[in-house]
């Protein structure tokens, strides 16, 4: 075994990161607020080519207060993206609302934009939409906007976008995270960019923004004692992880070329064996790769995923399953799925592999070479 872990999706740090940290650290404006948050939120705001942005805690945060900014409400149902990591459901849960799963299409792994259309039709007929809509942005591929806005504007759902994998993406040339009426992205130690653990909400909706501020500064009223008419949250983002992220987001363009580039390196290396396959690229945008994924047929592949995940890790490199569908966790068994036939084979199949942007050549080649010798063991 090699002493040397390579790790699945590490923080990608340096100089600048320290700098502005120090800077931070050293003007005194330590917590709460301070004039990184502030950069941080318009650079971000800029980035996702929208009006505003609120820095926030975790991108959880962000999914909860979009929520409640939709006017979501005990006992109403939100459609959500079913292979997805729990925080995208466990945001639905938090407002009393529950969660109904929609499956994946197979052609790019996102939110199946014709079981959406057929969904919402069906539920209209019905007089019972859903209060929202949460449509993931899978490893960094952005769904089916123009598909979705349309279904969900004709039956007047709200679309709310997540994009915590999918900073640095486009589609249909238009930045990840402008899609719907919030978008959302989070920035926790393993995302493309990190403030360590963090996240935002991004709109055009200024005043929707100004108050998702305020609800994230525990609904504080403007009078001198403490005043409070609602319940609010502690889901700000303290100005020196923001000042973290505003080097973070200077760089976004080459970690997002360092992890595009570590994707083909894998497939230029691995794509001729028979049975395994990568995560498509839809033909509408153009992903960050913020992880590579492949898929193993063992009939043709001659091993499982389980078993090439164990034979990295034996060799001191870490690997992923795909996400386990939300329909699957036993915490939602309850809940109701549209489909769910493709998230599960996608589960069965898949693998993500190291995909940092710290990433050298030779830690791919030492990768690939490992897989490839689960297909010729």
């Amino acid at each position: 075994m090699s002493d040397d872990r390579i790790l699945l999706s590490p923080p990608d740090v340096g100089p600048e990161e320290r700098r502005l940290l120090l800077d931070a650290f050293d003007s005194g404006w330590i917590a709460p607020l301070g004039p990184h948050v502030d950069g941080f939120e318009a650079e971000l705001a800029e980035q996702a080519g929208v009006g505003h942005a609120a820095a926030l805690s975790s991108g959880t945060a962000g999914l909860h207060l979009a929520l409640i900014l939709a006017g979501v409400e005990a006992g109403d149902e939100v459609w959500c993206s079913d292979l997805t990591f729990a925080a995208s459901a466990n945001a639905i849960c938090y407002t009393g609302a529950r969660p109904v799963f929609v499956d994946a299409d197979a052609a790019t792994w996102n939110l199946d934009p014709d079981l959406v259309a057929e969904g919402l039709a069906d539920a209209a007929r019905r007089g019972r939409p859903p209060a929202a809509l949460v449509a993931v942005d899978l490893y960094g591929q952005c769904a089916d906007y123009d598909r979705l806005e349309a279904a969900c504007a004709e039956h007047g759902v709200c679309l709310i976008e997540d994009a915590a994998e999918a900073l640095g993406a486009t589609y249909r040339g238009r930045p990840a995270g402008g899609f719907g009426r919030f978008g959302v992205f989070s920035f926790n130690g393993n995302k493309i960019i990190t403030t360590s653990g963090g996240g935002a909400l991004v709109s055009d909706d200024g005043a929707a923004v100004a108050e998702a501020r305020n609800l994230a500064s525990q609904a504080r009223e403007p009078a001198p004692h403490y005043q409070h008419e609602k319940v609010g949250y502690n889901y700000r983002l303290s100005n020196l992880l923001a000042a973290v992220g505003r080097a973070q987001l200077a760089s976004l363009d080459d970690k997002v070329a360092a992890r595009r580039g570590n994707f083909e390196r894998y497939r230029e290396l691995l794509g001729d064996l028979p049975g395994l396959d990568f995560m498509p690229e839809a033909d509408y945008g153009r992903s960050n790769r913020w992880l590579t994924v492949i898929t193993l047929d063992p009939d043709f592949f001659g091993a499982d995923p389980e078993t090439v995940r164990l034979a990295l890790e034996a060799e001191n490199v870490e690997a992923r399953p795909v996400w386990k569908p939300m329909h699957m966790q036993p915490v939602y068994a309850d809940c109701r799925c549209l489909g769910g036939g493709v998230g599960e084979n996608l589960f069965a199949r898949g693998l993500c592999l190291p995909s940092g942007s710290v990433l050298t050549a030779a830690d791919v080649e030492r990768v690939a070479a490992l897989v490839r010798r689960c297909h010729t063991a």
